[in-house]
C-alpha cells in the first residue's frame, strides 16, 4: 500500500539528530521557552523574510492571538466583520468566533481553491474589519488584488499559512499600510511539521509581535505581573528543536513536491479527473495536490484497490457543520461543489518515482 502520509519515513532521516537534540534537551534542564524556541523564532523570522516570529502551541492558537491582539491594540473590536473563505478548513472560523469577531463566508474560486477576490467588496459593511485569507492546500491566494482591496476598505489583512511554509509570499506586504500577520502550524503532517502540536505567528509589527509574546503566556511579559487576558500556548522547547533540525530542508522538500506535482499534472490524462490549477511557480508548496472527480467515493475505493491511500480535505463544508448551526442554512453551491467533489493524492517528499508512476497509471486507467 503507498501510504498517503507516511510520517514515520518522513522523520527517519531526523533520528539520529532528534537524539542528539533530545539528550541536549535533557542536559540542559530547560523545559518551557528555553534556547530551542528563541533560536527557531529567530531562524524562522528570518526564513519568511520577517522581523518576529512568536512561537505557540499550535496554529489555532496563532490565528486566535492574532485576532485578539489587534483587539488590545484597538484595531479590531468584539462584534467587528471578517471575511474569511467558506471552504476553509474549520479552524480559521473559529478563531474568528473564539476573538469574539463575526466569519462573513465568501465563496472561493474553483480552479484555486482559494478566496476570489471578485467577490469580496460585495460582502464588506461598516463593521467589516479585516480579511483572513486562507492559502489552502499550499497555494499563495491572489494577495495582491486583496491588499488592494484592504487598502481602500482600511482592513487589516490576516493569512491562515497553516498549509503553505515557504510560498514566496514572505511578510513584505506589511508596509502597504494595512498592518498583516501570518499564523503557521507545525502539525506533524505540515510541509515543516513537528511531532506533536506547535505553531507560530509571524508578523513585521512590533506591537502586535509584543502582545502576543506576552499573551501566549498568561499575558504576562515579567513573571507574575499580568497586562493582558493571556492563555497558556507556548511552543514547546523539544518541539522547537527537532523544528530547527528540519527547517534547513524546507525549501528542498518543497522543490520534491513540485516535481511530483509537475509529474501528476503532466502525466494524468482521464477526462474524469479535473487536475489543480498550478502557474508553475514558488507560489505553491503543494502541502496537498488535491483533484477532483464527480465520483469521488468511487475513485477513492477503486485507488484503494489499487494499493494507494487517498485523504479528503474536506468532506464536510464549515458552513454545513453542527458546530457552526448559524450557517446551516446558508448556500455556497462553489464551496459545496468543492467539498464533494475533491481528492488528496499521495505527495510527499519521500514518494519513490514508481509510487508516482503507479499513482499514475491507476488514474489513468480509472
Amino acid at each position: 500500500m503507498i501510504k498517503f502520509y507516511d510520517l514515520k519515513k518522513v522523520n527517519q532521516r531526523y533520528e539520529a539528530a532528534f537524539h542528539e537534540k533530545f539528550e541536549q534537551f535533557m542536559q540542559r534542564g530547560w523545559y518551557i521557552l528555553g534556547d530551542e524556541v528563541a533560536l527557531f523564532e529567530e531562524n524562522f523570522a528570518n526564513y519568511c523574510q520577517s522581523k518576529h516570529c512568536v512561537g505557540v502551541g499550535n496554529g489555532l492558537d496563532a490565528l486566535v492571538l492574532i485576532f485578539k491582539a489587534y483587539i488590545e491594540l484597538g484595531k479590531l473590536e468584539k462584534g467587528d466583520e471578517v471575511i474569511v473563505p467558506a471552504n476553509t478548513y474549520i479552524a480559521s472560523i473559529l478563531a474568528i468566533l473564539q476573538a469574539d469577531l463575526v466569519p462573513v463566508l465568501v465563496e472561493p474560486k474553483l480552479e484555486t481553491f482559494n478566496l476570489n477576490p471578485d467577490l469580496i467588496v460585495e460582502k464588506i459593511t461598516s463593521k467589516t474589519k479585516a480579511i483572513l485569507v486562507v492559502h489552502l492546500y499550499g497555494q499563495l491566494t491572489e494577495m495582491d488584488k486583496i491588499e488592494a482591496i484592504a487598502k481602500q476598505n482600511n482592513l487589516l489583512v490576516i493569512e491562515d499559512a497553516a498549509q503553505s511554509h515557504g510560498t514566496d509570499s514572505g511578510v513584505k506586504s506589511s508596509e502597504s499600510g494595512v498592518g498583516i500577520a501570518k499564523a503557521y502550524s507545525f502539525y506533524p503532517s505540515k510541509n515543516l511539521g513537528c511531532l506533536g502540536d506547535g505553531g507560530a505567528v509571524v508578523t513585521n509589527d512590533d506591537d502586535l509581535n509584543s502582545i502576543i509574546r506576552a499573551m501566549r503566556n498568561y499575558g504576562s511579559e515579567k513573571k507574575y505581573v499580568n497586562d493582558f487576558i493571556g492563555i497558556n500556548s507556548r511552543l514547546d522547547e523539544l518541539q522547537a528543536a527537532f523544528l530547527n533540525v528540519k527547517l534547513p530542508d524546507l525549501d528542498a522538500d518543497n522543490q520534491k513536491r513540485r516535481e511530483i506535482a509537475n509529474r501528476y499534472l503532466d502525466e494524468i490524462k482521464n477526462d474524469k479527473v479535473a487536475l489543480p490549477f498550478y502557474d508553475g511557480s514558488t507560489n505553491h508548496v503543494f502541502h496537498l495536490f488535491v483533484i477532483r472527480t464527480e465520483n469521488r467515493n468511487e475513485l477513492q475505493e477503486y485507488l484503494k484497490e489499487n494499493g494507494i491511500e487517498t485523504m479528503i480535505h474536506y468532506p464536510v463544508p464549515p458552513h454545513q457543520q453542527k458546530a457552526l448551526k448559524e450557517f446551516n442554512s446558508l448556500s455556497f453551491p462553489i464551496t459545496e461543489k468543492i467539498h464533494r467533489e475533491v481528492l488528496s493524492l499521495p505527495i510527499s517528499p519521500e514518494l519513490a518515482e514508481e509510487e508516482v508512476s503507479r499513482i499514475i497509471y491507476a488514474l489513468n486507467h480509472y
